[in-house]
């Protein structure tokens, strides 16, 4: 089982409702995010009549997606699994070496789902001002992710507030700048905001990431996210709302493979030759070499001297402290100044 570690990015594959309805391809799924390198998979738990007004219409890119001739509840509804599908999905992903996770999005789906001992919640950006969810997952006092997409500071604020009152202690809390426009826009994605909400709150910060391709969340690894979520789908062709905003198989792992490319590179805050580098100091740095032929006895001026490779003699910061000396012995054009051939004078 992958665990939570501090000092890795914590990538989740957002499978959500992507399965259609169906488990099969649910755990079709949670095979492709861990063969992925993804640290968790993570579903949508609901009950539909429980979140939805049968009057709530579809969002713009839900009825491109979906069409129009049905409602919200009628489409969410479809995409519904139950809480017994949910402890299989579980107990498979556990067999497939990858952490579980769902979102709860009715309070009846956060209290079944604390019974399945999840070791994190994931607030989605749509709870973000449901004060009766955020006390809910609040009274735990476990690991909180929680997305922002459509807040102002001011929200996230009174949200991180709320949990914190409600039991949670802040450094378990880490908040994840996000836009909900499916897919979003690059121009739409902010990513600077990120930096702002850390700095704003003093909490880890990380990226839901619903643009096409990898860039983003590859992007915000190097401004430090230290959690990625990206949705991911077996086909973007299937029907669904998420599938055309979703990475295929391959590029999550693509995706994954990067993230962790950029972590290793990040590597110390400390500048110093790394120590596969310090034997092309003398071959790429320069030294000071012989312009021409010099006889015993001779003072050294500028023009006696040119600076050249390889970098194993006289570094030329001192160019200026040799003109002037006196040479020892005969030298002859283009070999390396060494110390044991001049003299002060």
């Amino acid at each position: 089982m992958k665990k939570l570690n501090k000092s890795n990015v914590f990538i989740i594959a957002e499978a959500g409702v992507n399965h259609n309805g169906s488990m099969d391809l649910a755990k079709k799924l949670i095979n492709s995010a861990s063969l992925s390198g993804a640290d968790a998979v993570k579903f949508q738990t609901f009950i539909s009549e429980n979140v939805i007004s049968k009057y709530a219409e579809k969002a713009d890119y839900q009825k491109t997606t979906t069409g129009s001739n049905e409602s919200q509840l009628e489409m969410v509804k479809k995409l519904e699994l139950n809480f017994n599908d949910f402890i299989e999905l579980k107990k498979y992903a556990e067999s497939k070496e990858i952490m579980f996770l769902s979102t709860g999005f009715d309070l009846e789906s956060i209290e079944f789902l604390s019974t399945l001992n999840m070791r994190l919640w994931k607030i989605p950006s749509g709870e973000i001002t449901n004060l009766p969810y955020l006390e809910k997952i609040g009274a735990y006092n476990q690991k909180i992710i929680l997305s922002t997409g459509m807040s102002k500071l001011g929200d996230i604020e009174t949200a991180l507030d709320i949990l914190i009152k409600s039991g949670t202690m802040r450094e378990k809390i880490t908040i994840l700048h996000c836009n909900t426009e499916y897919p979003t826009e690059m121009r739409d994605v902010n990513l600077k905001a990120m930096l702002t909400i850390k700095k704003a709150f003093n909490v880890d910060v990380g990226y839901s990431d619903h643009t096409l391709g990898i860039e983003v969340p590859i992007a915000a690894v190097a401004m430090g996210a230290t959690v990625i979520e990206k949705h991911f789908t077996l086909d973007k062709g299937f029907i669904g709302p998420d599938h055309l905003a979703s990475l295929d198989p391959d590029e999550l792992t693509q995706m994954v493979d990067s993230i962790r490319n950029i972590e290793e590179a990040l590597g110390s805050s400390i500048k110093k030759p790394s120590a596969s580098e310090i034997k092309n100091k003398q071959i790429a740095r320069k030294s000071i070499h012989l312009a021409k032929r010099l006889e015993k006895g001779h003072i050294i001026t500028t023009n006696d001297l040119a600076i050249k490779r390889p970098g194993n003699g006289i570094s030329p910061l001192l160019i200026k402290e040799i003109v002037g000396c006196m040479v020892l012995k005969d030298l002859n054009e283009d070999s390396i100044m060494k110390f044991s051939d001049i003299q002060w004078v």
